[in-house]
């Protein structure tokens, strides 16, 4: 089936009852890229997922990916999990010991028919830079490396969908990062919707353009990420992990101090980036709101890289002794953790004009 843009979006709406939690949600998804299931342990993320592929049965449900309906009841329309043409990577990579990383991924490109195939083998083992591992076995892989391989053999079945349950949950610090660049190749890269839980923010920024918010089953909100992790009425944009995630473009590398200067809608940031980037590369950036300060005047003489041009959009309370400042700059929305003192001293207020200070070396790609 040939997917239009007019066409290329998911829905689900599922109710599912266990004691003591019910599952209810109506969701309304974009049929490309990333979205992000986020919430507390709890909440319903990993219910909703197995719903969606089926593997619980929803009552009432309906599930729709870009134009194919996978459950109807309404209709007694119900295709199980291995007919609806879905990847599903769960926190433990569950590989087959027996088999070397070619025949686990192999496993997955033999249940697909050549004629639905649109993931290459060789592509995905491009994409997850796992040709040197080949030949190994999974016992003597690294947690990040069997990952890589769980994930190459989800897209070797070329999904209609992609789920992830936590994939990342389970591996220390350093592995994470050594996953998610991974991760981000394949949005860009591959045309295939991604569904991706998690409970880390930091994952969710990195990754996911569109974000479902869970709370007790139900759905607290949904829509851009951007959008919603800057909206003082939801619980994301409060506490230390608070942050903004700004989508811009390469301006130029200055290889000599590792100084990457990034445009945007509000100006212009420099943060310190080992990597290279070519001139003209879209990047996404996170500056958390506790590493932004404010000043009526623009500072002169300061070590701090990046000043910028904002107006004071809404004030509130963050934790005691705190506010959380909301701000635009151009058409860009950023926050500020600074104490109420502060707050007070300047007389911060909606509308006024103020300069938002950020180090770059705080700022995250």
């Amino acid at each position: 089936m040939t997917t239009t843009a007019s066409s290329a979006q998911i829905t689900a709406q599922l109710t599912l009852t266990r004691p003591g939690f019910t599952l209810d949600v109506d969701l309304q998804l974009p049929g490309r890229g990333v979205t992000a299931l986020f919430g507390p342990s709890g909440c319903g993320k990993t219910t909703c997922l197995r719903a969606i592929a089926g593997l619980e049965r929803a009552q009432p449900g309906r599930v729709e990916v870009n134009g194919e309906v996978w459950q109807d009841d309404a209709q007694t329309i119900w295709r199980a999990t291995h007919e609806r043409g879905l990847g599903y990577v769960f926190q433990e990579a569950s590989l087959f010991d027996h088999l070397s990383v070619r025949g686990n991924i192999d496993y997955g490109l033999k249940r697909t028919p050549p004629a639905r195939r649109k993931v290459a083998l060789e592509q995905a083992v491009d994409l997850l830079g796992i040709a040197p591992l080949m030949d190994r076995k999974p016992q003597t892989l690294s947690g990040g490396e069997r990952q890589r391989v769980a994930i190459a053999r989800a897209l070797a079945t070329s999904p209609r969908l992609l789920l992830m349950d936590e994939p990342l949950a389970a591996l220390d610090a350093q592995r994470k990062a050594e996953v998610l660049p991974y991760l981000e190749r394949l949005q860009h890269t591959l045309d295939i919707p991604m569904l991706y839980v998690s409970h880390a923010i930091d994952e969710v920024a990195s990754l996911a353009g569109h974000m479902v918010l869970l709370r007790k089953g139900r759905v607290l909100a949904q829509g851009r990420t951007n959008e919603l992790i800057v909206r003082l009425d939801l619980p994301l944009a409060h506490g230390d992990t608070a942050a903004t995630v700004i989508e811009g473009t390469v301006q130029q590398h200055d290889p000599q101090d590792h100084i990457t200067t990034v445009a945007f809608s509000g100006g212009h940031l420099m943060l310190v980036s080992p990597r290279a980037h070519a001139t003209g590369e879209p990047i996404r950036l996170r500056v958390q709101a506790r590493d932004v300060s404010l000043a009526l005047t623009a500072p002169c003489d300061t070590s701090i890289l990046n000043v910028l041009p904002a107006t004071v959009v809404a004030l509130g309370e963050d934790s005691p002794g705190q506010m959380m400042v909301a701000l635009d700059a151009g058409t860009t929305r950023l926050l500020a953790r600074v104490t109420q003192r502060s707050a007070q001293a300047l007389a911060l207020a909606p509308g006024q004009p103020v300069f938002a200070q950020v180090k770059g070396i705080a700022i995250v790609n």
